[in-house]
């Protein structure tokens, strides 16, 4: 059985600030150090979950924890970023609304580990499958890309978002994830020329000096000493806790993951390290004649080496940063740069560059993760934002001004939403409606983006004005038309109260936002919001040769001039931040407030001034006030009769009737006012937070009453049980110790009477044991004396036998004896006269054995290609000797035939034709002598890859193999699968298998190779044939030999024909389609290694660079 829980259980301080009480700013800051001192680091106000990052570790975001949320109720459990996030979920994929989930809070509260953990959760929870598995990867890992280029260590966070991101995930209607979208706000570029003391330039520069390999470091020009580069921070050039080579590597394998190819991925380092060189060009001050100051390069050489990275001339960005042209109308005016000048001009390109680089990554990105799908998809919008940015030491300019403008239209989307869904809840539950006092800042966003007197209008207007403009008359501006409205401070404004008032310099403007009044300084306000770049370093950086300078810098091209002044920086802002408030509109916001609990970056330490400061303008407390202006607490009908129908006889313990009734029972029996709750259609709405927890206690009391009944009942039965176990274990035990005493007694006399038969059968086995034996003796008596008879006997014969044959032989030992004697006598008579001739005859007879029984010893081996032989003994021996070594040669070579196999027949039958059509004429063919004709290299009928392409060729494949088909075009090969019939050659497609060419072998007319060690062939049609319609097939092959000899042999078997036509030549033509193009072959080195490189000319003639041969 499930065991219920709820946000009210074991609930340390309040779960959901809506129930706090008493309300005040001290009870909520010390709610949430509370609650942070356990760990306990979420909180809600409603739906709002409020994260406080902890600085450590937890053991609350294990999978374990994501099945504990996942389809949960958001109150069911304790306050967790995961019940948002299956809220959010479980409402796109269910009710098919579109979330948006908006992530706030200053650098360090920890907005951009939300996004992940959300991300993870919902990655976690939705579908399974490869194609949805990748899409998810995809998503998660555009996380380290973005963060490598678009975050920076700061004083506040060791991994500060320095840009703004809203990322839209797209879902089927199943509720799987099919790709996303993200969109980049105001990327701090001027980070990249300068950074504050105690903080780091963006991530990517010391990943790729700490992590890149040497190689890598050599091509772009680089070292890995930071103190080499300008750019680059020494102070805190390292970080505890950051290991930048081992990031380096993750932003490698994750651009790997999205999509990036890998000379992409080389363009992109490039761009960097360009970046970095820019910052090393230093300029020193050149006099000229008319009096006037030039800037000139102090060291070229870092200038050399960035030109080289970009492919841009030396002397066009040289130019570019000693002068700048102005065109108005048709003149043009070209003016010097003084040092100053040259290097605003310097800090602006490299801003520019790298901030256009940034906006390409994410556009790149977008499109390796956007859904494929032209449906309509369901969508989850995530927003990590920089919060509200306050300096103490009023060091306020642009950026924070344009920060906290985004946050407060954040804020009024807040309050509006907030209330928008309050409102509809009340109607949708029957409950009337009552408006809610709040503080709506849409006074303070008019003030800053009104098209007519808006503090951005006025801005651009002083920006675009003639003459000379700078920030004090764009203060004066301010103070002039602005002086009036009620969030607007400046010293000289009309109004005279500020004129005494010491804390406002005179170069600075005071703005009341809703988290507080905040000091900006005008300095750098103009330059900042012009965002100049001058034309000639735009047109510098088109005319480079780098693949991404003409999309980065589009402007440059001279073709396409642009005399209007580009759009200024809070212009495109302030229409980006409108862009994503009409996106939210459409959205179901789903809220995440970031609170850092310390300015130390430190575990355990919760600072009040500091969280205080953050609940202000964050403006959690108008929050709650919001929330409880109506009904502070709802509860669908059922989960609350289900909690506390305890407290009440007629509903204890199980209501038989509608979930509603129940309820009404329940409070009127716990004499509840009538005004503290309100009956909606499926929610009773509870008003004061104190009726709420006067119920907690009384069910904490009357569960305490049951746990007490349920400990009495339990242990009367547990007695019982007991009692009647002891009486069971009494009988049973009895029982067992009877059978025991009788199953003794009964084995006592089993054992008696057991041995007295034993003894029995003893006595009476011994009897005729004796008798037994006295009988075999008798026996064995009579047999040895029969066996000493017969011994005499047959020795006695044996003698005689004996002697009579010593008589026989003797006998004829005599008779020889006396044959021999006459024999010699009568020899006598005649051997003189044919002495000579018999004594010739002997001789030559024993040298001739001898010959013979010699050569048994020293034939030569079995094997057909071993050449030794005995040496000629005696001259006269001569032609036996050739005769000899000649037959057994033809006898050997029978033999060895005699054990071939068909196929092995049919294989040396194949190498002797290769050898007939190249040997001595193609430089290839030596080395593929000891290579056997394999055939069917691709296994074809085994590998179900192919099995598509198998039952599409009818007849037996005699040869598979994987060529390369030579484009006319560029010279390049693609991969084709060659097959080899009795009928036809086939070409198809290496991945999908799909024929490509079936051509019948009675149309090829002839092949051409060349005379040198490489593979190209050319494959030449009957003209007019059907399979000569796109021309001949110029292939490349490393089984070269072996194909043109299967080819040949199948062409005579199979067409019956005279041979083929076998061209080898260093020079032949090729039809390709209509034209001939003529395939020439050059001895040379190719650069891509020991291979064969084909490259195109012209529209008539290709050209093979073969390597020489070693």
């Amino acid at each position: 059985m499930e065991v219920k829980t709820s946000l009210l259980d074991n609930m340390i301080g309040v779960g959901d600030m809506v129930l706090l009480e008493p309300l005040n700013e001290d009870s909520f800051i010390e709610n949430l150090r509370k609650r942070f001192d356990h760990n306990e680091i979420y909180t809600y106000i409603g739906s709002v979950v409020i994260s406080m990052n902890p600085y450590r570790s937890l053991p609350i975001f294990t999978p374990e924890k994501v099945e504990e949320y996942r389809n949960r109720n958001f109150y069911e459990l304790s306050p967790h970023i995961y019940a948002l996030a299956d809220e959010a979920y479980r409402s796109l994929r269910d009710q098919d609304k579109d979330q948006c989930i908006l992530i706030t809070g200053e650098s360090g509260a920890g907005k951009t580990e939300a996004s992940k953990l959300v991300m993870s959760y919902v990655a976690a929870v939705c579908g399974k499958g490869q194609e949805v598995n990748k899409v998810k990867e995809q998503l998660l890992q555009s996380n380290p890309v973005l963060e490598a280029f678009g975050n920076a260590k700061t004083v506040r966070n060791d991994n500060s978002s320095r840009f703004g991101k809203y990322m839209d995930i797209e879902f089927d209607f199943k509720g799987d994830p099919l790709g996303g979208v993200i969109s980049n706000y105001l990327l701090e570029k001027s980070r990249v020329c300068k950074q504050p003391r105690g903080e780091r330039n963006f991530h990517i520069f010391y990943q790729l000096l700490s992590g890149a390999s040497g190689d890598t470091l050599t091509k772009l020009k680089l070292d890995r000493d930071f103190s080499k580069y300008n750019y680059l921070s020494l102070d805190s050039a390292t970080v505890n806790g950051l290991d930048d080579a081992a990031s380096f590597r993750t932003v490698r394998n994750a651009m790997q993951i999205v999509g990036f190819m890998e000379d992409e991925v080389q363009l992109v380092l490039e761009l960097v390290a360009a970046v970095l060189k820019l910052g090393n060009i230093e300029f020193k001050p050149e006099s000229r004649v008319n009096g006037f100051d030039e800037s000139r390069v102090k060291d070229k050489n870092d200038l050399k080496e960035m030109c080289e990275l970009l492919g841009i001339e030396q002397s066009v960005l040289e130019r570019a940063f000693s002068y700048r042209t102005v065109e108005a109308k048709m003149e043009k005016v070209s003016t010097t740069l003084n040092v100053a000048q040259a290097y605003y001009a310097r800090d602006a390109l490299a801003k520019n560059l790298y901030s256009r680089l940034f906006s390409w990554l994410v556009t790149r990105i977008n499109e390796s993760i956007k859904a494929q799908a032209k449906t309509r998809h369901k969508v989850m919008g995530v927003l990590d934002i920089y919060g509200f940015e306050i300096f103490e030491d009023g060091d306020n300019s642009f950026e924070q001004f344009i920060i906290n403008y985004c946050n407060e239209k954040l804020q009024q989307i807040f309050i509006e939403l907030t209330l928008r869904e309050e409102q509809e809840e009340y109607v949708r539950e029957g409950i009337e409606w009552t408006n809610i006092e709040y503080f709506n800042n849409a006074i303070i966003c008019d003030l800053i983006e009104n098209n007519q007197n808006g503090i951005l209008a006025m801005l651009d207007e002083e920006c675009l004005r003639p003459g000379t403009v700078t920030d004090d008359t764009f203060l004066d501006k301010l103070n002039t038309i602005c002086a009036e409205h009620q969030h607007f401070e400046s010293r000289l404004s009309k109004n005279s109260k500020f004129l005494t008032d010491h804390s406002l310099p005179h170069s600075c403007f005071r703005i009341q936002h809703y988290a507080g009044k905040v000091l900006y300084r005008v300095e750098g306000f103009v330059d900042k919001n012009n965002d100049l770049l001058y034309r000639d370093l735009s047109q510098a950086m088109y005319k480079a040769t780098h693949s991404l300078m003409r999309q980065l810098f589009p402007e440059g091209n001279p073709a396409k001039v642009n005399l209007k002044r580009p759009l200024t920086a809070g212009f495109q802002f302030k229409a980006s931040v409108g862009g994503l408030m009409r996106n939210l509109q459409t959205k179901n916001p789903n809220y995440i407030r970031c609170i850092k609990p310390n300015d130390k970056k430190a575990a355990h330490i919760f600072t009040d001034s500091l969280v205080c400061h953050q609940v202000r303008y964050l403006g959690l407390m108008e929050n709650v006030r919001v929330r409880r202006a109506g009904y502070a607490f709802r509860q669908p009908y059922e989960p609350c009769l289900e909690r506390y129908k305890m407290l009440c006889k007629q509903t204890w313990p199980h209501w038989r009737g509608p979930a509603r009734d129940g309820v009404e029972v329940l409070l009127t029996d716990c004499s509840v006012p009538a005004e503290e709750f309100a009956y909606g259609r499926s929610k009773i709405f509870i008003r004061n937070p104190r009726t709420l927890f006067t119920l907690e206690e009384r069910r904490r009391a009357c569960l305490e009453d049951l746990a007490t009944l349920i400990q009495k009942i339990y242990r009367g039965w547990k007695c019982r049980t007991h009692f009647l176990l002891l009486k069971k274990s009494q009988v049973v035990v009895a029982a067992w110790y009877r059978r025991y005493a009788q199953q003794k007694k009964y084995e006592k006399i089993k054992s008696a009477t057991l041995v007295m038969q034993s003894f029995t059968r003893g006595w009476k086995a011994r009897k005729i044991l004796r008798q037994l034996k006295y009988e075999k003796r008798c026996k064995e008596a009579v047999t040895t004396i029969a066996a000493y008879w017969h011994g005499t006997q047959a020795r006695r014969e044996l003698r005689c036998l004996k002697e009579e044959a010593r008589r026989k032989h003797a006998v004829a030992v005599i008779w020889a004896y006396w044959r021999g004697l006459q024999v010699r006598r009568e020899y006598r008579k005649f051997f003189r006269a044919n002495a000579g001739k018999k004594i010739y005859c002997f001789i030559i007879q024993r040298i001739m054995q001898k010959y013979f029984l010699g050569l048994k010893t020293t034939v030569p081996s079995m094997s057909p290609i071993d050449n030794t032989w005995s040496a000629q003994p005696y001259s006269f021996l001569e032609g036996a000797h050739t005769e000899l070594r000649r037959i057994f040669h033809l006898w050997r070579c029978k033999k060895h035939r005699g054990q071939f196999t068909e196929e092995k027949k049919a294989v040396y039958e194949e190498k002797l034709e290769a050898s007939e059509i190249f040997k001595n004429k193609k430089a290839l063919y030596p080395s593929s002598v000891s290579q056997p004709f394999k055939g069917d290299y691709l296994e074809i009928h085994k590998n179900p890859k192919y099995q598509k392409l198998n039952s599409a060729v009818e007849e037996k494949v005699l040869l598979a193999d994987v060529v390369n088909k030579i484009n006319r075009a560029n010279g390049k090969g693609s991969p084709r699968l060659f097959l080899l019939t009795k009928n036809n050659f086939v070409l198809a497609d290496q991945k999908t298998g799909q024929v490509k060419a079936s051509v019948p072998l009675p149309d090829l007319t002839s092949v051409s190779v060349s005379t040198q060690s490489d593979g190209f062939f050319a494959l030449k049609l009957k003209e007019g044939s059907a399979s000569a319609a796109k021309g001949d097939f110029l292939l490349n092959s490393e089984h070269l030999i072996e194909i043109i000899t299967k080819l040949h042999r199948t062409w005579t078997t199979a067409a019956d024909k005279d041979q083929i036509n076998i061209d080898i030549s260093d020079e032949f033509l090729v039809q390709f389609k209509q034209d001939k193009v003529c395939v020439k072959f050059i001895q040379g080195g190719p650069k891509n290694g020991t291979s064969a490189a084909c490259k195109r000319k012209n529209n008539r003639l290709l050209e093979v660079s073969v390597p020489s041969s070693p």
